[in-house]
């Protein structure tokens, strides 16, 4: 069962759509009140949606009909860096000028007991699908991160799935380390959506399939595809140390990690098109523009 928002009528709505593709109107808000709700009532979200659909007729539409929002306006978006071994590979080339036999400390966190975590995004900075993500005007080699996405509470348990574009800045992460809040974090650099799986209807979310496509002039110029088997790290690990010490909000959405990076001759450039598609989750497709659109 997977929760989008849509705009309907002017408003924000929230709805369900289920394995055969079918939309039915939820009553509440957002995700989030969605979730609350469930708890009061001390059952599943998943049995709180079957509930409320049972007996109801589904909308006679498609959901790619439909105008669909971010589908959690997420307080805080945080990640997790160099989880994937293509990962840690990509980063190396960065910060080696093509060195592959240097060890760097990207080989030290790939290896190493604490994860790297960073801030990414804010409500404010992330795009939804269909939305614009925005290219940095100080960046010559920039290339999107199609990444699972973890729906939290505040406590810091998976309420749900989503997918992901950790928008990035390769030259200026390789230039220094220091400079990685800058390579990461602008003005419409993160997306998310189309959907959140709810967490208990994802059997094993360490075998999900993730494919990326990016479109120039109406031309696929990059495609790849990973697995979520090939994560490093589990998804209770990421979790336990973003919480460590930290005080989460309901809400917050984890990135957990690329495994998928773009030729190292490639960079974005306005007008390109991404597609980020997580099996169970659907698709997620975000347009590109130039510095300053």
């Amino acid at each position: 069962m997977k929760i989008i928002r849509f705009i309907n009528e002017g408003l924000s709505q929230l709805a369900a759509v289920n394995d055969e593709g079918q939309i039915f109107v939820l009553l509440q808000s957002d995700f989030l009140a969605l979730i609350q709700e469930a708890d009061e009532k001390e059952i599943s979200p998943l049995e709180l949606v079957l509930k409320m659909i049972e007996g109801r007729e589904a909308l006679t539409c498609q959901v790619d009909q439909l105008e669909l929002l971010v589908p959690i306006e997420a307080p805080e978006v945080w990640a997790a860096g160099v989880t994937y071994e293509r990962s840690r590979d990509a980063r190396n080339y960065e910060a080696t000028e093509g060195r592959l036999d240097a060890l760097t400390f990207y080989d030290k966190v790939y290896d190493a007991v604490r994860p790297e975590i960073f801030l990414k995004s804010t409500a404010a900075r992330t795009v939804g699908p269909g939305g614009e993500v925005q290219l940095r005007s100080d960046s010559v080699w920039q290339v999107p991160e199609p990444e699972l996405g973890l729906v939290l509470n505040a406590t810091g348990k998976i309420v749900g799935y989503t997918i992901g574009n950790d928008m990035s800045c390769r030259d200026i992460e390789g230039e220094n380390p220091l400079y990685l809040p800058q390579a990461k974090v602008w003005k419409r650099s993160c997306s998310l959506g189309p959907a959140i799986r709810l967490a208990e209807t994802v059997d094993d979310p360490y075998n999900l399939q993730i494919t990326s496509r990016i479109y120039r002039n109406g031309e696929k110029a990059v495609e790849g595809t990973a697995n979520t088997n090939q994560l490093k790290r589990k998804l209770d690990e990421l979790t336990e140390f973003l919480i460590r010490d930290n005080e989460l909000f309901d809400g917050t959405v984890l990135l957990t990690g690329t495994c998928i990076v773009p030729p190292n001759e490639f960079t974005l450039a306005h007008g390109d098109r991404i597609e980020i598609e997580i099996s169970g989750i659907g698709k997620l497709v975000n347009h590109v523009v130039g510095a300053g659109s």
